[in-house]
């Protein structure tokens, strides 16, 4: 079995690999209720906005972003998942996929009035996110929406911790079909520090709660 560290700028080739089977992570039966109900309530927070997504992966939730959305560009810098998510059905007209960096997100002139990320905040190093919530802000209009959806732990159902850095950064060790593992920067905050990082950001930072998941918003200065 081979352990190999995955830093930030390596994981969209980890994510490569998997791909194919990325979205049986939603397929967790205990999670059932609360991916229910959270589509619905990103449904709804998205309706008749122009949206810019992060790290879109497979398209799982730009299919629920675009139904009520007014238009959705959804970014991820890997071939392999873009592949996927351009396959899926979608409403005619109203999704762009662009292949792009997070961390280098291209000048769309600032239209976008939201902005949502899923499960991408705990993969970003706790000394960048700062510098990285402030570039996000840059990337859309004065007063947008921000929205970023991510897990919490849970013993029994949650990939263990492997390690901890000096930094406070998580790993987790993920296995691949061919039996190799992967080490992968997996962050799991509390909610004071959801809020007071938004809150440095813009106004009205809010969190919402789940077994499992969280979900926090915010708005962008005016």
């Amino acid at each position: 079995m081979t352990d190999t560290v995955i830093p930030m700028d390596k994981l969209a080739a980890y994510y490569a690999e998997i791909a194919s089977k990325y979205e049986s992570i939603y397929a967790k039966p205990e999670r059932q209720e609360e991916l229910l109900a959270l589509r619905a309530r990103i449904g709804r927070m998205f309706a008749r906005r122009k949206v810019l997504e992060l790290a879109c992966g497979t398209g799982w939730w730009t299919t629920v972003i675009a139904q009520a959305a007014e238009q959705v560009t959804a970014l991820d810098l890997n071939e392999e998942m873009l592949e996927i998510a351009g396959a899926k059905e979608l409403p005619p007209g109203k999704v762009e996929f662009v292949k792009a960096s997070v961390y280098q997100i291209p000048d769309f002139g600032r239209r976008h009035d939201a902005l949502f990320a899923g499960f991408w905040w705990s993969h970003v190093e706790l000394k960048e996110l700062d510098a990285f919530l402030k570039s996000v802000l840059k990337a859309v209009a004065p007063g947008a929406l921000i929205a970023f959806l991510d897990n919490r732990y849970v013993e029994g159902s949650s990939t263990p911790v492997a390690r901890q850095d000096a930094e406070g950064n998580s790993f987790q060790h993920r296995r691949l079909e061919d039996g190799s593992t992967r080490e992968v920067l997996k962050n799991f905050p509390e909610e004071s520090e959801l809020i007071r990082r938004a809150s440095r950001c813009g106004w009205g930072a809010n969190v919402e709660l789940l077994k499992h998941y969280w979900l926090l918003s915010f708005w962008a200065p005016k």
